[in-house]
């Protein structure tokens, strides 16, 4: 396992103390890769790509349940984003440490990054990863004034603005970040999956990070590349109107669905009150005693 640096400063959660590295301690761990790879939980990706175009200098960012996307343990430098919630970190309180952590393995493997970008988001102790290394990161105030109100960042939303913000030397990828449900994985609607798009775009338009996919194959540059009499702000405009206009029908054809599906509603809802509590909500009913 690679060292971490020990310049760290020392706080303390709700099960034990936690250990959080200075930017400059995670400056000079990260610097050292040529590539930080963040490989979403997703369809989209495509690892025989990744690895046969990066060097093996590169580092692979994981996210929890890497199972979406891994079949066999991983053999390159990785680590692995573990995202809290209100009761540690998910894989911890949902016994999943061992399903997840099976998928890496030696030198390479440079531990846990357990990450909370929210005050009800609690860490988990280095204890609780089955003897991985694990490090702590709290993102709450670099996204308390940026995300949306009344949402929550994505672990990869966040962990990306984090590590661009690092300024390394390395360049910053990011694979399968569609924000596209498939028949398999669900997107949440908790998070803005709309304002994550938009801004990580920017950011790889103006050379920040580089998105693998999506953006490179705008259709929107090949209009700006066909008319190119027309300002850009009237393309943009032109295609707020449509989308405004198609969101519009769309909308319509909601609330007709919500009509014709209010007695199934209904039905689930009355069953809904039988349903036993979860682990989390008798946690929840716990705290506030």
């Amino acid at each position: 396992m690679e060292s971490i640096p020990s310049d760290i400063r020392t706080t303390t959660a709700e099960d034990g103390e936690v250990n959080l590295l200075t930017p400059e301690a995670w400056k000079a761990l990260l610097s050292r890769y040529s590539h930080i790879v963040l490989v979403a939980n997703s369809e989209a990706v495509d690892f025989e790509r990744l690895r046969s175009e990066l060097p093996e200098t590169a580092l692979y960012v994981f996210f929890n349940n890497v199972y979406k996307v891994l079949d066999e343990p991983f053999a390159g430098h990785a680590v692995l984003v573990a995202r809290s919630g209100v009761m540690g970190a998910n894989i911890v309180h949902r016994r999943e440490v061992g399903d997840v952590l099976r998928f890496f393995a030696g030198d390479d493997f440079l531990g846990v990054i357990n990450i909370r970008v929210s005050p009800e988001e609690n860490f988990s102790e280095e204890s609780r990863f089955r003897g991985a290394k694990a490090r702590h990161l709290d993102l709450t105030q670099m996204l308390g004034d940026l995300y949306p109100q009344g949402k929550i960042a994505t672990s990869g939303f966040a962990t990306a603005l984090w590590i661009a913000d690092l300024q390394l030397p390395g360049k910053i990828l990011l694979a399968g970040f569609s924000a596209k449900r498939s028949e398999k994985w669900k997107v949440f609607d908790v998070h803005d999956w709309t304002f994550e798009q938009i801004f990580l775009r920017l950011f790889a338009r103006m050379g920040s990070i580089s998105m693998l996919g999506g953006v490179d194959a705008s259709p929107y540059s090949a209009l700006a590349k066909r008319f190119p009499q027309v300002p850009p702000i009237e393309i943009a405009m032109t295609a707020a109107e449509v989308l405004s206009e198609r969101l519009h029908n769309a909308n319509g054809q909601i609330d007709r669905l919500m009509s014709v599906t209010k007695s199934i509603r209904a039905v689930e809802n009355f069953f809904r009150r039988f349903k036993p509590k979860t682990r989390k909500e008798r946690y929840l009913e716990k705290t506030k005693k």
